[in-house]
């Protein structure tokens, strides 16, 4: 899914079991994702969304805690979706956040289509960056048009035969979107551009990416994977649909960052009233492509250019300075820098275009 703007960026006595270290078996990703990362500590406690379902939950439960207070085992639960989130707003007031994923016959922005669309519309109190209240929800199936691939059909399960005759509530869709002030895609880059084509109210609305808009490696997580999101926090899902996926990354980014006193959902909201650059080095002379490749620049074939994005003006004049002593060698240059705001950005849509010169 690649998309240039992505690039710019319990202490209690354990009860006596003959124990041969056998556990349930868990997704083939997590277990990769467990023997790569380093110990983590004890996830925070999840928000109570719904009550104990009767008294087998509640012993499994106590197991289950009773695992996790021992230094040589992490327990991973289900991730139950939270649909109606506690506590009243602060002062500041709330938010509307649209979540959103698509499922698509492929890669290809230009060929390809949605064949599964899901939203999850709930307030966000902008004084603590918690949801709260109701979530609503729309989860729809749409034909594409074309047969759905084998390899899509193994990733999502979703065959030709579930979306024959399908088409998505424009009408309902449209009553999601009403009165929302940012949507919030786990790789917005893919996903804006599906739905903008798709229905044009998505193009008035500002958006932002939960990949690209949080530092995840600074946050100290090894991958932005949501899958791997989830399970640093103890949870586990059944990804790949997309309902499915809208409450696990609602669920990651309503927890508070590991390096920040904020959720995710806090700093989208923060990230999306800034600007960002897109940076290209227009004309950079050949012998120069290993420093760029190494500072992060990405090439782009069609416009044989490389670029990078840059988060703040503070940064971009970093960058330009940076270009002109390592990249130019100093020779007087003109650099193309396109701003970038919520309403466009990860979308096909150009941005403001401007020239400097080095």
């Amino acid at each position: 899914m690649n998309n240039d703007q992505l690039d710019f960026a319990f202490v209690a006595e354990l009860p006596t079991i003959a124990v041969a270290p056998r556990r349930k078996p868990v997704r083939a990703k997590a277990r990769a994702a467990a023997q790569n990362a380093a110990p983590a500590p004890a996830p925070a406690p999840t928000v109570a969304c719904e009550p104990e379902q009767g008294q087998a939950t509640s012993d499994h439960e106590a197991m289950a805690q009773r695992l996790e207070s021992h230094a040589d085992f992490r327990v991973l639960r289900r991730l139950r979706p939270c649909l109606q989130w506690p506590a009243q707003p602060g002062a500041q007031g709330v938010a509307r956040v649209l979540v959103l994923d698509t499922e698509t016959t492929g890669l290809d922005q230009s060929k390809d289509k949605i064949i599964e669309l899901a939203l999850l519309r709930v307030d966000v109190d902008r004084a603590t960056g918690m949801p709260v209240g109701a979530v609503q929800i729309y989860d729809g199936l749409e034909d594409p048009g074309i047969p759905i691939p084998k390899e899509v059909q193994g990733i999502t399960g979703i065959n030709d035969a579930m979306v024959r005759g399908q088409r998505l509530d424009e009408a309902r869709v449209a009553e999601m979107l009403a009165g929302v002030d940012l949507v919030i895609a786990h790789n917005a880059g893919f996903d804006r551009p599906f739905c903008e084509d798709r229905m044009a109210q998505f193009r008035l609305l500002p958006w932002a990416c939960s990949v690209a808009d949080i530092g995840w490696k600074e946050q100290g997580r090894q991958s932005a994977k949501l899958e791997t999101l989830a399970f640093d926090l103890g949870l586990f899902y059944d990804a790949h649909r997309a309902e499915m996926d809208c409450h696990a990354l609602l669920s990651v980014l309503a927890r508070p960052l590991p390096q920040q006193a904020q959720t995710g959902l806090a700093q989208l909201l923060a990230r999306a009233g800034q600007e960002s650059y897109r940076l290209q080095a227009t004309g950079a002379p050949f012998d120069a492509k290993d420093k760029l490749k190494a500072r992060g620049y990405r090439w782009n074939a069609d416009q044989k250019v490389w670029h990078t994005r840059l988060d703040d003006e503070t940064s971009l004049q970093a960058e330009l300075a940076w270009l002109k002593d390592h990249a130019y060698g100093r020779r007087a240059a003109a650099v193309q820098v396109e701003k970038l705001d919520a309403l466009v950005r990860y979308s096909s849509r150009s941005g403001a275009i401007a020239h400097a010169a080095l």
